[in-house]
């Protein structure tokens, strides 16, 4: 059977969702499928929620509509929501055939908890262990104008360092994004949009994406699988 790792990383509970989509998808292909976290920073004060918890007030306009402050409940509801996923590593990248790769966007990129596990996979580069297998990318942006299309662009570059391949979502299957609404996704990846102040849980669509783009990595992780590209 093919097995699709989904890995992940997920501050305030919508890219969990996003992911859990995405293993349904990937389930529905006839995948044995994996749920993986990437560990939070160690150090409690290296996370930017406990630097917004630490404020007194909002400091500004831009601060009050982030709701900076607020947003800390959030994160320790999806902290707990979470406990129970197994954390990732380095042994449920080489047991999958395909792996989908979430995380928020963070300035336009990866958070650095991705960046720093993917440095610590390194042995996988070295010994091209990852060489060959299909990888799609899920991400959520607090607004349609915040990054997430460039965060799914430039996380594919250390991928290819892997020797991935990238599988996006195309226009034929996906018209849900040929649209005017502020919803997430595009060619590049999956994604969703939580809103400035992160009260916004995935749409309905966004989620209907993210499933088929986990249909389409195991899809593609079979196909290689079945014609002798995967060990």
């Amino acid at each position: 059977m093919t097995r699709i790792s989904i890995i992940y990383c997920s501050a305030y509970g919508h890219v969990f969702r996003m992911m859990q989509a995405a293993a349904e998808g990937a389930s529905a292909a006839g995948c044995e499928v994996r749920i993986r976290r990437i560990p939070e920073m160690e150090s409690e004060a290296n996370r930017t929620p406990y630097q917004d918890k630490l404020k007194k007030r909002e400091e500004s306009e831009l601060a009050g509509r982030f709701r900076t402050v607020d947003r800390f409940a959030k994160y320790e509801a999806a902290l707990e929501q979470q406990k129970d996923v197994p954390l990732a590593t380095n042994d449920d990248l080489r047991w999958a055939d395909g792996i989908v790769w979430g995380f928020p966007t963070y300035y336009g990129s990866m958070p650095a908890q991705m960046k720093l596990f993917l440095e610590f996979a390194s042995e996988l580069c070295a010994d091209g262990g990852l060489e060959g297998k299909p990888a799609g990318l899920i991400t959520s942006a607090g607004s349609i104008h915040t990054g997430h299309e460039a965060t799914l662009l430039t996380s594919m570059v250390p991928l290819f360092h892997f020797g991935m391949i990238m599988v996006g979502l195309p226009y034929s299957e996906n018209p849900e994004y040929l649209t005017a609404d502020a919803i997430g996704c595009s060619p590049y990846g999956a994604s969703t949009v939580a809103g400035p102040d992160s009260a916004r849980m995935p749409d309905e669509r966004e989620l209907v994406m993210a499933g088929r783009l986990g249909r389409r990595v195991a899809s593609v992780a079979s196909a290689l699988r079945s014609g002798g590209f995967l060990q």
